[in-house]
């Protein structure tokens, strides 16, 4: 196995491992037992399981730098909302420890939260606030609408339907080939209403 190897299998078993039990949930032993590597090897390649923690968050929130394409399209803000749902349904399936990640550094912050975790979410609330803005300014969107809580109910609505999916699996499909189904769904809700 090359460098390149090892490294991606560490990064691959890690997010897995971390996910599923937390940053003081596994050990570095397990972590490298699990890769099947030594421990020094993860020493090697990042210093330490903290290190190697922040890489996999590091990697897991990358994905949220598509939001200054959005951000930068020439596009309505109706369609600037539909690529920030399209894009927030495939990360979630592109990206399918993120919840995890997210909703455990929200409810119990390492110290890579204030460096990686809570820019990146910043990042895609201020694209959907600035968005929402300018379909209040352009007379697209209701006057009276605020934009913080319109963005947080919009995210949250999004991420939500992937978070629930093990409590909802008897009574939602969730699989992929309904995302354009779900898209539409969503556009309807926050342009219709109910």
């Amino acid at each position: 196995m090359d460098k390149k190897s090892y490294r991606s299998s560490i990064i691959s078993t890690a997010t897995r491992l971390f996910a599923e039990s937390g940053l003081y949930g596994v050990s570095i032993r397990e972590l490298s037992a699990a890769a099947g590597v030594s421990i020094s090897m993860i020493s090697y390649y990042f210093e330490g399981k903290e290190s190697l923690y922040a890489s996999v968050l590091q990697e897991q929130f990358s994905c949220f730098e598509y939001l200054q394409t959005i951000r930068d399209k020439s596009a309505t803000p109706l369609e600037k909302i539909e690529d920030y749902i399209r894009w927030s349904i495939q990360r979630n399936r592109d990206y399918p420890f993120l919840l995890r990640y997210y909703t455990s550094e929200l409810t119990n912050p390492t110290r890579h939260f204030s460096v990686i975790v809570q820019p990146a979410l910043e990042k895609a609330l201020q694209t959907l606030v600035e968005i929402i803005k300018e379909g209040i300014d352009k007379k697209l969107f209701r006057d009276e609408l605020d934009p913080e809580d319109t963005a947080l109910a919009m995210a949250g609505m999004v991420n939500y339907y992937f978070l629930s999916r093990l409590a909802t699996q008897e009574f939602i499909n969730h699989s992929p080939e309904r995302d354009e189904e779900l898209i539409r769904h969503y556009m309807d809700i926050f342009t219709k209403g109910l």
